[in-house]
């Protein structure tokens, strides 16, 4: 009994224990204080300024699901950062793009990476995509302390179903509370405009390339509403990060690549300020 309790050789015991599949729960017991939850704000006065990232959108075509983000963080009404990472791969078949308190959303982005990576190497097989989904609205909801004072996060999660053979997408608040969503969805401060470009755009039949463009053509009419998300940026080479996950796993569009389609957005709405309509019926 001895030897459970301390170290060999260069790992503690802790690490070398039989027990939890879920990292999070393996933190609790032996870290407990590095959980964010469990974090202990000073009294504040008002509304914490922190940078928050906008719009995240996702859309499903047949083999696959879209993940997108614009690049903008603000602070109050000022601009933060005009380059932000917002969408990341979580791991090989599923993706998140974030929204609200920046900081803390890449944050348990980072701990949402470890849980699916410590489940793989203790239990030798990858969560269900559905399973995945549960995992990051417990993390969500172990943050409601901080997000009734402001510093919330709320994700969108997106990835392909090995076992249905098909793109899924999540949708969550503040409290951890889970969703399904159907064909798309959006959130951010430019959620309500990019909700409506894709609900005209959106059909059953998109390809993978009408589906990145949709999601641009969605956060430009997001951008051309919203102050807070971030449209293409030809100046400054900043692009909306576009990420595609199919049978073939998570793959992130190439610089180039989100220029062309950005590209190509934008030559379209010199024509077309407003965008494309919706074919009549």
């Amino acid at each position: 009994m001895e030897a459970n309790t301390r170290s060999t050789g260069r790992l503690p015991a802790a690490f070398l224990t039989p027990g939890s599949s879920s990292f999070m729960d393996f933190l609790g017991e032996h870290q407990p204080e590095m959980l964010p939850g469990n974090r202990q704000l000073p009294p504040v006065q008002g509304v914490i300024e922190a940078p928050h990232g906008t719009t995240i959108v996702a859309v499903t075509f047949p083999g696959g699901v879209v993940l997108a983000g614009d690049r903008r963080a603000t602070m109050g009404n000022m601009i933060a950062q005009r380059d932000i990472e917002k969408v990341f791969p979580a791991d090989e078949y599923s993706a998140v793009g974030i929204a609200g308190t920046a900081g803390l959303a890449v944050e348990m982005v980072k701990l949402f990476q470890l849980e699916l990576e410590h489940f793989e190497k203790v239990e030798g097989a990858q969560l269900s995509l559905e399973g995945k989904a549960n995992r990051l609205s417990t993390m969500i909801r172990s943050n409601l302390g901080m997000a009734m004072q402001g510093l919330a996060v709320v994700p969108l999660f997106a990835g392909y179903d090995v076992d249905r053979d098909r793109g899924r997408i999540f949708s969550y608040d503040v409290t951890g509370g889970r969703s399904e969503e159907r064909n798309y969805a959006t959130t951010g401060s430019g959620s309500v405009f990019a909700r409506g470009a894709m609900k005209k755009l959106f059909r059953d039949d998109l390809t993978e390339e009408q589906a990145t463009t949709l999601v641009v053509q969605a956060l430009y009419d997001a951008a051309d509403d919203d102050s807070a998300t971030g449209g293409p940026d030809v100046a400054r080479r900043i692009y909306p990060i576009i990420t595609v996950i199919t049978e073939d796993g998570f793959r992130r569009l190439g610089e180039d690549e989100a220029a062309e389609l950005a590209g190509s957005v934008l030559q379209a709405r010199l024509q077309q300020p407003d965008g494309p309509r919706a074919a009549l019926l």
